[in-house]
């Protein structure tokens, strides 16, 4: 097991450029799978979930050309489903939650999909129905074996049909939509999750030939077509990142430039830092957070306290609530911050409390922060990351304390940022990897 060793409490000045998009880029790699011409992905971002993705699908039978370690050929034409029932399968796919989404183009492209029960972050209940119950819609059958934890759909013909998924659950809809492209007649997926995310896969599947309609809503329709062809993507910056790195500058009072940001895609991330009283400047692409010695929460007009919660998009993402609450830590003023979507995500805030945060964990959804206005830096602890983006809130609190914290556990933090000891210590910082 690997450690992160952080000296905080130094100021950062220069220039990040954001990792691709680790979400999507699980999504657009799982759909390579839905044509036998080749698929090339740039961008790729070189990190632990999205590399283990890649081993499992050439170890599935597609054939991978590694150009770089951002960009990759894919061309699944000798697919072996019979790797689907191996001991070998069953254990790299179940720590990897992401790649649930292979079911999708398997079950579209072959008619039978086979899956363990999928690992990933432990952050409460992450259930599987609305996966399944879109295949079902589509004509497969579901079958659960309770004694192995194994998933499997089958179907001799699928059909367009319309569904209403019971939440707006991201892979979810992917999965749904790389089954739909390939299968016959109209299918209605209302409902629908639309983070730049998914906009990105459809709009991938439509250069692959496929026809989707109502790309950025809640509400997409999918004529099947017979077969997809190759294509080139280009995966997004990583939003989760770029939001982690607004949130380590105002922590650290540091000026931190981020590059070639896509702003268009994110959504309202900065406005809600903004309301967290941080200073940004958007130049072009660019996000600049000049320096500051103390930023002020909003509050509501009545003078209430003002409310930080996740929503399906275009709401809050869920994966930044983390950062949001260690940024109020040092913040001056109070906020309220409502984790929705997952019970078990604030549960790291005993660290910071024993760091010195100000915190009321209310219930497993709710925690109240009242910030201490740099007038009490943050204390150096040791710690472990419990996922990884909890672990990325740690590392960035660590960034801010006075003296040496240890994070154990890091491998949570390698599966979601490519190289981020080294990028920081580039502009400043001092973690060492041991």
């Amino acid at each position: 097991m690997s450690s992160f060793e952080i000296e905080g409490g130094r100021f950062l000045k220069g220039e990040l450029e954001p990792q691709g998009a680790k979400n999507e880029a699980l999504q657009v790699i799982c759909a390579v799978l839905l044509t036998n011409e080749s698929v090339t992905i740039s961008n790729i971002p070189d990190i632990i979930d999205v590399n283990s993705l890649i081993d499992l699908l050439g170890c599935l039978g597609v054939d991978i050309d590694r150009h770089t370690r951002h960009e990759c050929t894919f061309k699944a034409e000798n697919i072996d489903l019979t790797y689907l029932q191996s001991a070998d399968f069953k254990k790299r796919a179940s720590s990897l939650r992401g790649s649930i989404m292979i079911m999708g183009p398997l079950l579209a492209r072959f008619g039978k999909a086979y899956f363990p029960k999928p690992g990933g972050d432990k952050i409460g209940r992450r259930r599987l129905d609305t996966h399944f119950i879109g295949f079902e819609k589509l004509g497969a059958k579901f079958v659960f074996n309770p004694d192995e934890i194994f998933y499997t759909v089958e179907a001799q013909h699928l059909k367009g049909t319309y569904m209403l998924l019971d939440e707006a659950s991201v892979t979810g809809t992917a999965n749904i939509v790389m089954a739909a492209v390939l299968t016959p007649g109209t299918t209605t997926i209302y409902n629908a999750a639309c983070e730049p995310y998914v906009q990105q896969l459809c709009r991938m599947l439509v250069s692959m030939g496929a026809k989707i309609n109502g790309i950025g809503s809640n509400l997409l329709t999918i004529e099947g077509v017979s077969e997809l062809g190759g294509c080139r993507h280009t995966i997004l910056p990583d939003m989760i990142e770029i939001g982690s790195f607004i949130g380590l500058a105002a922590m650290t009072g540091s000026e931190i430039t981020i590059k070639n940001c896509r702003v268009d895609q994110l959504g309202i991330i900065p406005f809600a830092f903004s309301r967290m009283g941080i200073q940004m400047d958007i130049i072009n692409d660019d996000i600049h957070i000049p320096a500051q010695d103390h930023y002020e929460i909003d509050s509501f007009i009545d003078g209430s306290v003002m409310t930080i919660a996740d929503a399906p998009w275009p709401g809050l993402t869920p994966d930044l609530l983390s950062v949001f609450l260690v940024v109020a830590t040092q913040a001056k003023g109070s906020v309220l911050i409502h984790q929705k979507m997952f019970e078990s995500r604030l549960f790291f805030v005993d660290k910071l409390i024993d760091m010195g945060a100000r915190i009321i964990l209310c219930d497993p959804h709710r925690a109240s922060v009242n910030g201490l206005n740099r007038e009490t830096p943050l204390r150096a602890q040791i710690m472990s990351s419990p996922d990884i983006r909890a672990g990325v809130a740690l590392l960035i609190a660590a960034m801010s304390a006075q003296g040496k914290s240890v994070i154990h556990n890091i491998e949570q933090i390698d599966r979601g940022y490519q190289n981020i000891d080294a990028r920081l210590n580039k502009i400043g910082a001092n973690i060492r990897r041991i």
